[in-house]
């Protein structure tokens, strides 16, 4: 694990950045694809992780999910619009078109089983000293936590550091295919880069420190 603020770490589960989860403090921020659950617990190591929650529930963060709360007995948080899906494992339901190819792969290989919701989060509630922010339009429940004392942002896939095809590096708006409201999203946008963060730990990609890059994005629109 890499420590990118105090008490915040940053677990690669693919190489380049391409998916990360995060622990922060005692609470483990999303749980990759389906498979990503051993190299979770491996980083983990001995330290201690009482909750898990999700920034979303698409098959890239929920994935091992299910795994990771049944083996270390911790109960599953995730933001309210997203708590249906969380339980019922149903991902590809939740992009705009859930029968194009990428969507069936990623239910099909990536999604985990669901798992029941034992906290739906909503604008204003805490996570550790992280606070709740509704941040919807990847997802219709997509949350992140924010941390005013140091200005430190966990931002699931609001926005994406990295080509998702080619892994090159850079800063954008997510995929539309994956994205149900693409104008709610880029409102999404706005709204974190309106807080003017420090560091942004995305789902996607490499921690952004040089966070005029989220201002000129969010100035697009």
């Amino acid at each position: 694990m890499l420590e990118i603020a105090k008490d915040v770490f940053q677990i690669q589960l693919f190489p380049r950045h391409a998916v990360n989860a995060y622990l922060i403090g005692n609470i483990l921020v999303d749980a990759g694809i389906r498979s990503s659950g051993k190299k979770i617990l491996k980083e983990i190591g001995q330290k201690e992780v009482k909750t898990h929650v999700l920034t979303h529930a698409h098959a890239d963060h929920q994935g091992a999910s299910a795994f990771i709360c049944k083996t270390l007995g911790i109960p599953l948080w995730c933001g309210e619009g997203d708590k249906g899906t969380a339980e019922s494992g149903l991902i590809s339901n939740e992009y705009p078109d859930p029968n194009h190819p990428v969507a069936r792969f990623q239910q099909r290989f990536w999604a985990g089983p669901g798992h029941p919701v034992e906290k739906a989060l909503k604008e204003g509630d805490m996570v550790g000293d992280f606070q709740v922010l509704e941040t919807p339009g990847h997802s219709v429940g997509h949350i992140v936590f924010w941390r005013e004392s140091d200005k430190v942002l966990i931002a699931g896939d609001v926005i994406v550091n990295m080509n998702l095809m080619t892994t090159i590096p850079g800063l954008n708006e997510p995929p539309a295919i994956f994205t149900p409201d693409v104008e709610k999203n880029r409102q999404s946008i706005k709204k974190i880069a309106k807080l003017e963060p420090r560091i942004v730990c995305p789902g996607h990609g490499a921690p952004l420190y040089d966070t005029e890059k989220l201002q000129q994005l969010a100035n697009q629109w």
